[in-house]
């Protein structure tokens, strides 16, 4: 069962100055989802969050939210500058409300700050140098980071990208445990094997909504071709699609025939 309507992108077109992203794409975002977009580089995922978290407005069509809903965002950590001289707990309250700016850091911020900071396994690190942490601690911070105002719905980028297993399999057991407590969840991942098969509900997008199901559903030859532009084959392993991507083997063949 679905619940109330969080986000609703009704037949959304956006562009970046006369070039089209994203063509007449119609996505919802219910409580209670949790929801992975998957596409190639290029194909609008980035974009389809930003308008979803209103900062860019669509060329055509347009995106309702649920009145005053909470949203929290975390960015792709390729984009984060963590060379830049800021503590863990100065990261977190960068997210404070309404433009608030105060000079420093106040009590009840702290006692905030520190209960969901022990949450996500991170507490005795709030002093912490950003650039100090491993790469698992520093996706938490910014997960933390979105968490402070207790979103009903978290928007990732990438979340996975540029992470090792044993990192990729911590942000996917956080996210989980998330929404177990109810948080509603959409993010973006390259990751189709490792993150997005173990999704309730994917949207496979290329400009346009390629596909809108449960893994099962969608991660088939036919629209993840439609999706990348490329010939794939999908095994079944445990009840799970496992894609695997036929280049490999033109490749292979090719060297095959050269030796």
């Amino acid at each position: 069962m679905t619940g109330a309507v969080l986000v609703d992108c009704a037949h959304i077109s956006c562009a970046y100055d006369s070039s089209r992203v994203l063509q007449d794409v119609h996505v919802t975002i219910h409580q209670g989802d949790f929801v992975g977009v998957v596409g190639p580089s290029g194909s609008g995922k980035t974009t389809l969050l930003k308008a979803i978290l209103g900062s860019i407005k669509p060329v055509e069509g347009h995106v309702t939210k649920k009145p005053q809903l909470r949203m929290g965002y975390v960015p792709q950590v390729e984009s984060v500058d963590w060379g830049f001289p800021v503590t863990v707990l100065e990261v977190m309250v960068m997210s404070r409300r309404q433009g608030v700016r105060l000079p420093r850091i106040t009590e009840q911020e702290r006692e905030e700050a520190q209960l969901v900071l022990t949450r996500l396994g991170l507490a005795g690190l709030e002093n912490r140098h950003i650039r100090e942490l491993s790469g698992g601690q520093q996706q938490r911070v910014f997960v933390a980071r979105a968490l402070f105002h207790k979103p009903e719905l978290l928007v990732l980028d990438e979340p996975t990208s540029g992470v090792d297993v044993r990192t990729r399999h911590e942000v996917l057991h956080l996210l989980a445990d998330l929404h177990d407590e109810g948080v509603s969840i959409v993010l973006t991942t390259h990751d189709l094997n490792g993150l997005a098969a173990h999704l309730p509900r994917l949207v496979c997008l290329n400009k346009e909504v390629i596909a809108d199901g449960a893994p099962l559903e969608v991660l088939t030859p036919h629209v993840l071709e439609r999706t990348y532009g490329a010939p794939m084959e999908v095994l079944q392993h445990g009840g799970m699609p496992i894609v695997l991507d036929r280049a490999g083997e033109d490749v292979a063949r090719r060297l095959g025939e050269m030796s």
